[in-house]
């Protein structure tokens, strides 16, 4: 049996990974962290992720699974409705950015 080589910032078994929300994703972990100051290891302590994950993560390098968007709402005390919907705004507004900058000249 050959061994599969995983690729950095895909989970097991996935053909894809998408950057930019991925990032904007892990934008909001930290935001949200920060603002309740809670250190990066205690987010992944409670949340049951190792700590450089959780690092890789907020620098949008990993891009979590359900069940671990899940934990880190859990951790962070909101739904993961509330993460998705801020990791959205964030997408929306970088887009928008992009979209603005272009029409500048």
């Amino acid at each position: 049996m050959q061994k599969q080589v995983s690729r950095r910032g895909r989970p097991l078994g996935a053909r894809t990974f998408e950057l930019a929300p991925a990032i904007a994703f892990g934008a909001v972990v930290r935001s949200l962290r920060t603002a309740d100051g809670i250190g990066q290891e205690a987010l992944a302590h409670t949340a049951g992720v190792e700590r450089s994950h959780m690092g890789k993560i907020e620098r949008g390098e990993h891009m979590p699974t359900l069940a671990m968007i899940l934990r880190i709402a859990h951790a962070l005390g909101r739904s993961a409705g509330e993460l998705l919907l801020e990791t959205e705004a964030a997408l929306a507004e970088r887009h928008g950015s992009a979209l603005s900058a272009g029409n500048d000249s």
